[in-house]
């Protein structure tokens, strides 16, 4: 389908525990999403994406009303909500569908999920992939760390910060756990 052709986004702006984030539709599909930061969806709210009211009903309301609970601690693997990933290429896709499939509460590392895409030794590509995610949260970029398990590279707004906060909240061990030392 030309560009000309494809449906404009319907961006809401919308109210979580961690702050104020935003998502775009087409159709029912989530094309795009932003965690709490300056202008949360300031990115796509432009020439194709048009504000709707948040809504309350049916899937979209539904999606928002997990991502919600998920962000209060009621965990959910958000992989029913479906996804417009018709722009990223194809190996970002496969990225993030092996990203999509880490459980809350566990990670991979980068070249984890490079070897699960067919293409070990790509750690980096993967890197690259996480880094320009459109739908992070829902595509959990967050639970992809380091060959050594420490927060590295997380461009969603807060960084590294929001990285470990999102870890926490869905109890993966070593993050929001107190230390002895």
């Amino acid at each position: 389908m030309p560009d000309s052709a494809v449906a404009p986004l319907d961006a809401t702006n919308f109210d979580t525990a961690i702050g104020r984030c935003a998502i775009a539709w087409r159709a029912d599909a989530v094309a795009h999403f932003a965690l709490p930061g300056d202008d949360p969806g300031a990115g796509f709210r432009g020439g194709d994406a048009r504000p709707v009211p948040e809504p309350t009903t049916g899937p979209r309301g539904e999606a928002l009303a997990r991502i919600r609970a998920h962000l209060d601690g009621d965990l959910d693997d958000l992989r029913w909500i479906p996804l417009d990933l018709t722009g990223p290429p194809k190996f970002h896709r496969a990225v993030y569908a092996v990203t999509r499939d880490i459980d809350p509460g566990h990670t991979l590392s980068y070249g984890e999920v490079a070897r699960r895409c067919g293409a070990a030794g790509a750690a980096q590509a993967v890197g690259q992939a996480l880094g320009s995610n459109p739908i992070p949260l829902i595509v959990p970029c967050h639970r992809v760390l380091a060959a050594d398990h420490s927060l590295h590279g997380f461009s969603a707004p807060g960084g590294i910060d929001t990285k470990s906060k999102l870890l926490a909240i869905e109890r993966t061990p070593g993050f929001g756990e107190p230390t002895l030392f």
